[in-house]
């Protein structure tokens, strides 16, 4: 396995960790003006100590995300963090005393079967930087995630835990993208980098949509959203415009695993939030996940 596939397996133990610590806060917090994008929300998340120590280990996966994403494909990156919904469900039956029926479990294993596939299958991170407006339009779609967030709720309660935990998804993806595309991390050049307002606007955009999407509606339906939006996307991405490809002659491998992940982490959705405090309106208890932004 390569270094950069350890980084992002890391990546993905700190923000399955930081999930079980951040729901909680977040299903405690008092409610703020609506059901869509919630600012008023996260104030009140961020008076909890859990919330702001799974942000630390969210920043800290961050930091060995953004690592990987410039060693190893996108495909591979977000597969392993497809793995964090895993990482989440194991450390909810340690500190939670949350039990996982067989199926769940054998979601677990098949998400590790699938990494290992990946990574064995993954060569080096592809070279090119895609079409020149690429930066530019990833900063338009935050733009356009941010609104329709803040839209959403208008929308009936599945609806809008499917927007808001898809935004969420896209938010991140664009996070992931856009790393990648960053010239380079010196400064002042870094300044001047399109990209790296991307990442920004991206990651608080992903990060107030999935706030919200803790609290309201069906958290599976928003933790699906979300697994699907961040890994297909940026996946596609990477294979049509920079360049990423899996070792010659395991094409085929790669494909099996990736797909193999992606499957076993939404088997895992209803950990989506804690079932402790107060449970959410209409929402199941479950186990929620902490993001990064």
């Amino acid at each position: 396995m390569t270094p950069g596939m350890v980084y992002a397996l890391a990546a993905a133990v700190c923000y399955g960790t930081a999930s079980v610590l951040q729901a909680a806060a977040a299903r405690d917090a008092e409610p703020g003006s609506g059901a869509g994008v919630d600012p008023v929300l996260l104030v009140h998340a961020l008076r909890n100590r859990g919330y702001v120590l799974g942000l630390a280990l969210d920043t800290l996966g961050f930091l060995l995300q953004v690592v990987a994403l410039r060693s190893i494909p996108l495909y591979a990156v977000s597969a392993a963090l497809a793995a964090s919904l895993a990482v989440t469900a194991v450390v909810a039956t340690r500190l939670l005393a949350l039990r996982l029926s067989g199926a769940e479990w054998g979601a677990v294993v098949t998400v590790c079967a699938g990494l290992t596939m990946v990574g064995l299958a993954s060569g080096a991170a592809g070279s090119g930087a895609g079409p020149a407006a690429l930066r530019g339009c990833l900063i338009g779609a935050a733009l356009v995630l941010l609104l329709a967030g803040v839209l959403a709720n208008r929308l009936p309660e599945r609806g809008r835990a499917l927007l808001l935990g898809t935004g969420a998804g896209v938010g991140f993806g664009i996070v992931a993208v856009a790393v990648r595309l960053i010239d380079s991390f010196a400064l002042p050049g870094l300044l001047a980098d399109p990209a790296l307002y991307a990442v920004v606007l991206g990651g608080v955009t992903g990060f107030l949509l999935l706030t919200s999407a803790y609290r309201y509606g069906p958290v599976t339906v928003a933790t699906a959203g979300m697994v699907l939006a961040e890994t297909l996307g940026p996946a596609l991405v990477g294979l049509e415009w920079l360049g990423d490809r899996p070792r010659d002659g395991l094409q085929w491998l790669a494909f099996v695993g990736f797909g193999a992940a992606v499957t076993g982490a939404l088997a895992l959705a209803r950990f989506g939030e804690p079932a402790t405090g107060r449970r959410p309106p209409g929402g199941p208890g479950g186990l929620s996940r902490g993001r990064r932004g």
